[in-house]
């Protein structure tokens, strides 16, 4: 008898693979997939403005990428001790005014330049809500600033599509080869409320989906449909009942990896996973005989796939096992 109804993504017609750059851009979700995909030695650069959660901000985002913004003293705002953002995540935040402008312009030309020869992007939306100053300026993060200072209002799928369609078309006029994954979170966004949280998750992948029905360029992973409809059950989330659990992200990076990456790059990450399991190892004994046969084994393993993939940085794992 079965308890769930499974289902196996769509392989897509075109695939990632490890002589591609990926841009992961969006929610805490994006920041999972990333580090998995980065673990796996993929060409990744991930959340160039930190976590962003709603389609305004994230095509911002990468409007400024474009453009390589720079920004100014007064484009930040001074609240709880801190040089802070709206456009960027709290990581950014510090109480020095010219090191959080350095931070963020640092990170600013780093993606300019990712994003001209990048041949993914990867965005994940997480809520259809946003938050306006009085100026109806969307912000990215609140920045603890109390929430009667802003209007919140619920976009409508006509607004996320339009932002979704013309952020395309300017990253295809800078990068026409860029190709474009999108994938709607699977977090709850539950203090909106029950109701609204499922407004706003249709209303993403509404907007979406007609996307990637305009263009080809435009793909959809259902990592939502996954932990919603397949998996389907509290004990797949953390404690909060909010947050998708450990198990549930590997197994939507296992579908992810199915569909998305190509057959040769999924033999490859499997040496790999060999060899970071190794490095993430514990000796015992270090200065033990068998510990550094086992260094050298490692080492030998790391050298063999550099020669034969020169394309892929494995100089952390050589300078690791190296005696």
């Amino acid at each position: 008898m079965d308890f769930r109804l499974a289902f196996t993504p769509k392989p897509f017609d075109v695939k990632i693979n490890h002589r591609q750059k990926l841009l992961l851009i969006g929610s805490c979700f994006t920041e999972q997939i990333g580090t998995k995909l980065s673990n796996h030695k993929f060409s990744v650069l991930d959340n160039p403005n930190g976590i962003l959660f709603n389609p305004v901000s994230i095509t911002r985002s990468v409007s400024s990428y474009i453009n390589n913004k720079q920004y100014r003293e007064t484009d930040l705002f001074y609240q709880n001790e801190s040089w802070n953002s709206w456009e960027h995540h709290s990581r950014f935040s510090h109480p020095d005014k010219a090191v959080c402008l350095a931070c963020i312009n640092e990170s600013q030309t780093k993606a300019h330049e990712f994003l001209k020869h990048a041949d993914w992007l990867l965005i994940t939306l997480g809520s259809a809500f946003v938050y306006e100053l009085e100026d109806q300026q969307v912000v990215a993060n609140c920045h603890k600033v109390p929430t009667d200072k802003f209007t919140k209002r619920l976009l409508a799928v006509e607004e996320i599509y339009a932002a979704l369609q013309m952020m395309n078309e300017a990253a295809l006029a800078v990068n026409p080869g860029l190709k474009i994954i999108f994938t709607i979170s699977p977090v709850r966004h539950l203090r909106d409320g029950f109701v609204e949280n499922n407004r706003s998750k249709a209303a993403l992948i509404q907007a979406v989906h007609q996307l990637a029905d305009k263009n080809n360029n435009c793909f959809y992973f259902p990592a939502y449909e996954l932990v919603i409809d397949d998996l389907r059950d509290y004990r797949f989330f953390a404690e909060d009942m909010v947050h998708p659990n450990y198990a549930v992200t590997n197994y939507v990076w296992e579908k992810f990896t199915a569909a998305c990456i190509d057959e040769p790059s999924q033999q490859l990450m499997k040496e790999i996973a060999v060899i970071v399991s190794a490095k993430n190892h514990k000796a015992f004994n270090p200065s033990s005989e068998l510990h550094k046969k086992f260094l050298q084994t490692n080492l030998d393993k790391v050298n063999k796939l550099q020669q034969q993939f020169p394309y892929i940085d494995f100089n952390e794992e050589a300078s690791y096992f190296s005696p």
